[in-house]
């Protein structure tokens, strides 16, 4: 046996484990999530932490939806925590219901933002509930949160929802989401095991998250940081499918580039740091769930997969090895079904043509992405959010 045939099989077990990786949770998603019985019926008091970086084109009407919940005003506090925003939108906001905390930095990151804001609110808070700075809330999400930590939660993250499918590469990006809410969410959440957090739409137990954010200095991809460092402390992340947060998609190829780069950046950075930790807690502790997490980073980034397992599944029909080829198709063919059943009906019925054009576009902007991973991995990497209205009944909601 030869090296590059030793190699070639290396390099077939990773993707293919990771292929089977994905298909196991997607599998494991279609079937229904038993809920807890609640232990309490107690109202808790939310801080909603809503960091923005020149955000100015949206802010004021997030703010004011933010104001719209069912759940008693006197119980929540939306505070807006407002990174180099002009006088203009800061007079706005200030003449709303609301906290407004001034920050500034060298170099902006979200968990600076957040770090900063805890440290001057008061604690009389129970629950920090994260949003971005285009996310609008469902009218009834913080009740449904208040409802999962009387569950007994400490951690929850609630699904996101696009709030636009104007261009294909929106209904891309949304598509995207779906999928990883039922892999990465209801699948894992069947399991046992715990969630990935979304980056917004999650609330946490308010003293646990001021703890664990001391010691989160992210650049980019602070949610995966705080999955490890709660899944390390044994603290379960718990999903609500129910509880909707509508989330601005982008439009263009570019602007997925610059997304996909900054969550591939921090992806590789964690899997350094994070998985010989997962490993020996594994070995030493029994640790299943924080290793699954650690785990999770050393997976190759899920739209470039499938164009690695058909690249190896051609070539090896080129060079005529039936073995290969057997083994190539089948990992294609099981990563190719693990997203037909990760991906909600609504996009095979309304959206299949945005899908099948933009997907070739999607793919080559998440190949293009590992070219700026080190800047990624150095610098704050904006995407600048516009989209402010909220369709009636968003088209992607099954």
């Amino acid at each position: 046996m030869t090296y590059i045939t030793i190699g070639v099989y290396i390099l077939f077990a990773y993707l293919a484990w990771a292929a089977a990786y994905q298909f196991t949770f997607s599998f494991a998603s279609l079937f229904p999530h038993k809920k807890k019985q609640a232990k309490q019926t107690l109202q808790r008091r939310f801080a909603v932490l809503i960091p923005g970086y020149k955000e100015d084109a949206v802010i004021v009407s997030v703010a004011k939806a933010a104001l719209q919940q069912s759940y008693p005003a006197a119980l929540y506090d939306v505070i807006i925590i407002a990174d180099s925003f002009q006088e203009t939108t800061l007079a706005m906001l200030r003449q709303l219901p609301i906290k407004v905390v001034e920050v500034s930095f060298e170099t902006s990151t979200k968990s600076k933002a957040l770090n900063k804001t805890l440290s001057v609110l008061s604690d009389e808070y129970d629950v920090a509930l994260i949003l971005d700075a285009d996310n609008i809330m469902a009218s009834d999400f913080i009740a449904r949160m208040n409802d999962r930590f009387n569950e007994g939660a400490i951690a929850v993250q609630g699904r996101r929802v696009a709030k636009n499918l104007d261009t294909p590469m929106a209904v891309l990006d949304a598509a995207s989401e779906d999928i990883n809410n039922h892999i990465l969410c209801k699948g894992h959440q069947n399991l046992g095991f715990s969630v990935r957090l979304a980056g917004s739409a999650m609330a946490f137990d308010y003293a646990t998250f001021k703890n664990i954010m001391k010691t989160v200095d992210a650049v980019g991809g602070f949610d995966k940081e705080l999955e490890l460092k709660f899944t390390q402390a044994g603290i379960q992340l718990v999903y609500d499918h129910d509880a909707h947060v509508y989330d601005e998609k982008v439009r263009k190829a570019s602007h997925l580039t610059r997304q996909r780069s900054r969550w591939i950046a921090a992806q590789f950075h964690y899997a350094k740091q994070y998985l010989p930790k997962g490993i020996k807690a594994l070995l030493t502790k029994g640790q299943l769930d924080f290793f699954n997490k650690s785990l999770q980073m050393i997976l190759p980034p899920r739209l470039i997969l499938p164009v690695l397992l058909g690249l190896a599944f051609v070539i090896s029909l080129l060079v005529g090895s039936t073995t290969f080829s057997i083994l190539w198709g089948s990992a294609l063919a099981i990563n190719v079904l693990s997203f037909l059943l990760a991906t909600p009906a609504v996009y095979f019925k309304k959206h299949w043509k945005a899908v099948v054009f933009g997907l070739p576009v999607a793919m080559f902007s998440s190949l293009s992405a590992l070219m700026k991973v080190g800047k990624a991995n150095k610098k704050f990497i904006h995407t600048p959010h516009t989209y402010v209205e909220l369709e009636t009944k968003p088209q992607n909601v099954e």
